[in-house]
């Protein structure tokens, strides 16, 4: 690590408030600007004097890899916003730090190896074929693809951890996690917050949902410990309250709902916006999903997909990759600077929260012709290898980087095969508006028109 650089350019925004409103109304269209205008390392001051906050905005690839991996230690989730998303959905591998981040890891990394997660396969296929017994039932045949992506990973993940007790748990998450995590967001971008504790009517409601939340899953994790080793399936629930070693010991009950909600919030959410969005790029582009859907059909031949077919479908991937390149579930990643660092020319304070950020890296002139352009063939193998390791970084990277980067992609990619084996779609919104929450969030409709493969 270096502390030498030149001062950080970035936009001057308003007299007393700085970059406030633009931050707020366009965070993402902020960072694009901002880097086209002041270049990959950009200082952005926000807020009245006094409650002024400083942020420094990293945007290249070697920057990115700088804050994720090479000087990971120098760089830690210790922001307001890891702090807010820490309250309201515990300290699980998301959101904890040192040692806690260590023993988790070690005691939950053996659920997520390709083994593990390829016998998930089973839950992501039959989830997918309920919706599409659904959409066959349907009169409408128009459908919001981002509604309906989330519905499918959300149902998904839960009888992955939750197994048999599925039914008991979706309800509950459903009415809760939009209330637990439009909180959250807010008091993340808060200049201030009042306490949790005081009788606000946002705190009450907030309170009532993780009341609420806490209580099922509480409830469910209490069953399968009772059970112990005579406890039966392979959901992530038993193993997470089998989990144990000689080093780590075992976690406790609410170590293990503390992971169940890091796994809910980052497993649905992510999916479903990675999904919404291949489908509704698509629909864009009929070309691209003709020549997935041939693939699907071809190597798929009327059956039901299992994991080893995520091999042999190597166009539907580039399709996701691309997708996720364009619209990237988690589009800013922050940090805090432990120690004052050199990146790109340019010094950043100790102290200082920092972001890197995939939409804008993403499209990053440098790295990507025409960024704008929706084209799978940018990850052939060839093409990859020629670009820097962080010019695409949808699940992060470095020792900090998503443990559930091949579940995401096996569900998305068979549930896009069997989707466009079985549907052609045309894109009603042309333009999707999006915006930055706890992950990527679309603010209008992805309707998607529906025509079964076929049909005259």
């Amino acid at each position: 690590m270096t502390a030498a650089g030149a001062p950080v350019p970035g936009p001057t925004g308003l007299p007393l408030l700085g970059s406030i409103f633009d931050l707020r109304r366009d965070a993402l269209g902020t960072y694009l600007d901002a880097r086209r205008e002041h270049g990959d390392v950009v200082r952005f001051a926000a807020g009245p004097p006094g409650l002024r906050m400083t942020m420094y905005g990293v945007f290249s690839a070697e920057g990115a890899q700088q804050v994720l991996a090479t000087d990971a230690a120098n760089f830690r989730k210790d922001n307001v916003f890891y702090q807010e998303v820490r309250e309201s959905f515990g300290n699980g591998l998301l959101t904890s730090q040192d040692a806690d981040y260590l023993r988790q890891r070690r005691l939950v990394q053996p659920l997520f190896t390709r083994r593990r997660v390829d016998g998930y396969a089973d839950a992501v296929t039959g989830e997918t074929s309920a919706l599409l017994a659904r959409w066959r039932s349907a009169p409408d045949a128009t459908v919001d693809v981002v509604d309906e992506m989330t519905g499918l990973a959300l149902r998904a993940v839960a009888r992955i951890l939750f197994g048999t007790d599925v039914e008991t748990a979706i309800p509950v998450v459903e009415r809760c996690f939009p209330v637990i995590g439009s909180y959250t967001l807010r008091r993340g971008l808060a200049p201030v917050s009042p306490p949790r504790t005081w009788p606000t009517p946002a705190n009450r409601r907030n309170a009532s949902a993780m009341d609420d939340l806490y209580a099922v899953c509480d409830q469910i994790i209490e069953e399968r410990r009772a059970q112990g080793d005579a406890a039966k399936g392979d959901d992530l629930l038993t193993l997470l309250a089998q989990a144990q070693s000689a080093q780590d010991g075992s976690l406790d009950a609410a170590e293990i709902r503390d992971q169940v909600l890091i796994f809910l919030l980052a497993g649905h959410e992510t999916t479903a916006t990675s999904l919404a969005f291949a489908l509704h790029l698509l629909a864009r582009h009929p070309e691209e999903q003709s020549r997935a859907r041939d693939e699907a059909v071809r190597i798929l031949a009327g059956r039901t997909p299992e994991a080893y077919d995520l091999e042999a479908l190597p166009y539907l991937t580039r399709v996701l990759k691309e997708a996720m390149r364009l619209f990237p579930a988690a589009p800013a990643i922050g940090r805090r600077a432990v120690e004052a660092t050199g990146i790109g020319g340019h010094t950043i304070p100790a102290g200082a929260d920092v972001v890197v950020a995939p939409w804008v890296t993403h499209r990053h002139p440098r790295y990507w012709e025409e960024p704008e352009r929706f084209d799978p063939d940018r990850f052939l193998p060839e093409a990859e290898k020629a670009r820097p390791r962080y010019a695409w970084f949808p699940f992060g990277g470095g020792p900090r980087a998503c443990i559930g980067q091949h579940f995401s992609m096996l569900e998305s990619v068979l549930a896009l095969a069997m989707i466009l084996r079985e549907y052609e779609l045309e894109a009603v919104d042309l333009e999707v508006p999006v915006t930055a929450a706890i992950t990527l969030r679309s603010t209008g409709p992805a309707r998607c028109a529906l025509r079964p493969v076929g049909a005259v």
